[in-house]
């Protein structure tokens, strides 16, 4: 073995140049496929907290009357899937606006009567797919006491059709980059197992087995893919800590905005991926030219 790993790495050092190439195409390859697997987890993350813990609220009719709670808790409670309930008055609505507004208390001061409805906020179950909560705020709102219900529904519905659609777009892109550097990473094996071509006819006159002669363009194949690798997931660690850095920083201000770096599974997933892209290619080559 310590023979075979010499030999790779003399012939990697005599095609300098071309295993360049090679790890900086598997590196790209690997990039993109990063930044998409960075994103679906990031975005499958807040889908994946909203499903187990989703809260909705549903607004109440003018003639609600607390005497009526109960009988709405119990006809919401019947329909299942319910975690948490919490009554929210209109008048402790419209201190939380207030608090909420308290740059604009003057149109605020203005207001008569409030505006607000009674609301009841409730924390749903986890749900597998959107269309469940559609089904159950429908029988929700289907209530006699209940005037309107909110969970989201436009934003989430946009959203998940985006993220399905950009999903697709992802896979055939990583598809497209992989093919090109499994390509490149063949064609690599190919000149340089040309350029040892006499070398290798010599080794079979004198009777080298096929495991011998082929072991170090492996070995070399190998050490393509795993450099392209952590080449490819250094260059996203470094975008990732710039950028992540600014959205932070803007939207600090505004909203809670979490994004972690790819885990710590789904980077050796990657590696590996990329080191069998680096065997892979130099496998379909040999098979091609040592018939």
């Amino acid at each position: 073995m310590t023979h075979f790993l010499k030999k790779a790495l003399i012939d990697f050092r005599a095609n300098g140049f071309l295993n360049l190439i090679t790890i900086i195409t598997i590196s790209l390859s690997i990039l993109i496929v990063s930044v998409f697997m960075l994103f679906f987890e990031n975005t499958g993350r807040i889908i994946e907290s909203w499903n187990q813990g989703g809260r909705a609220m549903i607004y109440l009719k003018k003639d609600f009357s607390m005497e009526m709670l109960p009988q709405l808790k119990a006809k919401i409670n019947a329909l299942g899937d319910i975690d948490e309930m919490i009554y929210v008055s209109k008048a402790q609505a419209l201190d939380t606006l207030k608090k909420d507004m308290a740059f604009q208390t003057t149109f605020l001061k203005t207001l008569r009567e409030n505006p607000l409805p009674d609301a009841l906020e409730i924390k749903l179950r986890s749900y597998n797919s959107i269309q469940k909560v559609q089904t159950l705020a429908e029988r929700i709102k289907k209530i006699d006491m209940v005037d309107d219900i909110e969970y989201g529904q436009g934003w989430l519905g946009k959203f998940l059709k985006i993220f399905k659609l950009f999903k697709i777009t992802g896979y055939a892109m990583c598809s497209l980059f992989f093919l090109i550097a499994l390509f490149i990473t063949a064609n690599t094996v190919r000149l340089a197992f040309y350029s040892r071509k006499l070398e290798v006819e010599i080794m079979r006159l004198v009777g080298a087995s096929e495991t011998f002669i082929r072991a170090p363009f492996y070995i070399e194949g190998i050490i393509q893919g795993f450099l392209g690798g952590i080449l490819g997931l250094g260059a996203l660690l470094i975008t990732f800590w710039m950028v992540s850095s600014g959205i932070t920083q803007s939207l600090a201000s505004y909203v809670y905005f979490d994004i972690r770096f790819l885990s710590i599974k789904m980077m050796i997933f990657i590696l590996f991926g990329s080191t069998f892209l680096g065997w892979f290619g130099c496998y379909l080559s040999l098979k091609q030219i040592l018939k």
